[in-house]
């Protein structure tokens, strides 16, 4: 018998579990030849704590243990107005994935996340560093299409994907 899964908002007295989880992450993508995505300390807690606070943030829980942590935002995602190399396909409202985490104890985490997102809306939009050759298997096997390139608020390059049911 499999153990339920459940995904649900982020709360501020699970940070110190939160922030570990990011640990890990930063830890597999260094051994993975993406040292540059993260960094040391990103996402960092203030972003975390400023997710949580406007529930953006969740967390992939199985029998009351954390394993992953996801933003999702509904509306506009201000880094993605300015795109270069391509343009975004769909412009209709649509939702962000953002700072995926796991603590690797869990497989499937991303299918789970996407299942979860596609059931709030079907426009999803999503980015990943050129380094990060994980994430960009997983997008594509989710058949999001590659738009182009967006700038992060500290003006690195991302590749932009884009998954609706218009494209």
């Amino acid at each position: 018998m499999t153990k339920q899964i459940n995904i649900r908002k982020a709360k501020q007295s699970e940070l110190a579990k939160i922030m570990e989880i990011y640990a890990y992450a930063r830890k597999i993508m260094k051994d993975n030849g993406n040292a540059t995505q993260w960094g040391n300390n990103r996402p960092d807690i203030a972003t975390i704590q400023k997710d949580i606070e406007q529930q953006q943030l969740y967390v992939v829980e199985q029998q009351n243990a954390i394993h992953a942590v996801f933003a999702f935002v509904l509306g506009e995602d201000p880094t993605y107005r300015v795109i270069e190399d391509g343009q975004w396909q769909d412009n209709s409202e649509y939702g962000t994935i953002h700072r995926v985490a796991s603590n690797g104890t869990i497989r499937g985490i991303f299918d789970l996340i996407m299942q979860f997102c596609e059931q709030k809306i079907k426009h999803i939009r999503i980015d990943t560093h050129k380094d990060n050759t994980i994430m960009q298997h997983l997008i594509e096997k989710h058949q999001f299409q590659r738009c182009g390139i967006i700038y992060v608020s500290d003006k690195t390059p991302r590749i932009a994907y884009e998954k609706s049911e218009k494209i």
